[in-house]
C-alpha cells in the first residue's frame, strides 16, 4: 500500500486593523505554491471587510475539497458527472463570556447536486469515496489535538 505525508504550511502577518495576509504552500509530498490569500473581519471585530473572514475560507475550503474529490474520483471510478453543485451549511454555537466569547461546532451539512447516467449505487459509492478522500472532512470527523506555542525570549512555550 502506498502512503505519504501531506503537509501544508501557512504564514500569516497582521497588516491592517483586523486584516491578515497569508502565504500558504504545500511542502509534502511535493512542493506547490505559495498561494497568497487574506482574511479580514467586518465592523463587529473592528475590521474593514477588505477580504473574506476566516470562517468563509474554512467553509469554502470544505466545499471545494469535497467537490475536488468527487470530480477526481469520478474519473477513477468510471462515473460520469454533469452539473455538479455542492451546497454547504456550517453552524456554530456562540456564547458571550464576559468581554470575549466561546464557540463550538453545531452542524455540518453538505448537499451534493449532480446529474449522472450512472446508477444510484455507483453515484453513492463515488460520494462515499470522496468523503473518505476529502482531507478537511476527515479532519472534522475526528477528535484532534491542536498544539499552540508562544515564542518568548526564553524559547517556545506551550499555551
Amino acid at each position: 500500500m502506498e502512503q505519504a505525508i501531506v503537509q501544508f504550511n501557512a504564514e500569516g502577518t497582521a497588516t491592517g486593523k483586523m486584516r491578515n495576509d497569508l502565504s500558504i504552500s504545500m511542502s509534502q509530498p511535493f512542493a506547490e505554491g505559495p498561494w497568497e490569500m487574506a482574511t479580514d473581519e467586518g465592523s463587529f471585530h473592528g475590521g474593514d471587510g477588505s477580504a473574506p473572514p476566516p470562517l468563509a475560507l474554512f467553509v469554502g475550503g470544505l466545499t471545494g475539497c469535497i467537490m475536488t474529490q468527487i470530480r477526481a474520483f469520478a474519473k477513477r471510478m468510471g462515473v460520469s458527472l454533469s452539473d455538479l453543485r455542492v451546497e454547504t451549511r456550517v453552524q456554530w454555537n456562540w456564547e458571550a463570556k464576559g468581554r470575549v466569547y466561546e464557540t463550538a461546532p453545531k452542524s455540518f451539512e453538505i448537499d451534493v447536486l449532480m446529474e449522472s447516467p450512472n446508477s444510484k449505487a455507483e453515484v453513492t459509492a463515488l460520494i462515499e469515496a470522496a468523503k473518505k478522500g476529502c482531507f478537511i472532512e476527515q479532519t472534522l470527523g475526528r477528535g484532534n489535538t491542536i498544539r499552540h506555542r508562544l515564542k518568548t525570549p526564553e524559547g517556545w512555550v506551550d499555551v
